[in-house]
């Protein structure tokens, strides 16, 4: 697909219209990806997410970006891996079909995604992988987007995502 690029490195910096948080439920920040761009985008982030209600495993919400390049952030809440019993694949789909169509309803045409549940909720890197390059390549307006990026801050998944794709 001529309009999904693959990159290895730092989501923060990356100048598109929408970066995707792998946050957690309660929207506040906290390690890996979720910490970094609570950092880069500064004070202001966790203020406007301290007035919202927190938000459910598998769906997403939008925030400005504050200091960062990106034009907003849309939050989207990954499954915890619990032995892929508990719909976490049905979950990771949804958060990656949920931020795509969020963009569209903002007129974001470039979005970046990070790889959602992978770190410390412990998903495994390919099944992740694979989820969300299948929700991705079969998102129905997929054609709208100029470019869809699959930001990849270590050369293990960025590796992974390019032998799938």
């Amino acid at each position: 697909m001529k309009n999904i690029e693959i990159i290895n490195g730092d989501i923060t910096e990356l100048d598109v219209d929408v970066i995707v948080n792998a946050a957690n439920e309660t929207l506040l920040g906290g390690g890996g990806v979720d910490g970094a761009i609570h950092e880069k985008a500064g004070p202001e982030l966790l203020k406007e997410c301290q007035s919202l209600s927190g938000c459910p495993t598998g769906e997403v919400i939008l925030t400005e970006s504050y200091n960062l390049i990106a034009g907003a952030i849309i939050h989207a809440v990954g499954p915890k891996w619990g032995g892929g019993q508990n719909n976490e694949s049905d979950l990771l789909e949804s958060c990656y079909f949920g931020a795509l169509e969020l963009a569209l309803e903002h007129g974001f045409r470039t979005i970046a995604f990070p790889n959602i549940s992978t770190g410390i909720y412990g998903y495994p890197k390919i099944e992740a992988a694979i989820t969300a390059t299948s929700a991705v390549k079969s998102f129905e307006d997929l054609a709208e987007f100029e470019k869809v990026i699959f930001c990849c801050f270590d050369e293990e998944n960025y590796k992974i995502y390019s032998s799938i794709l």
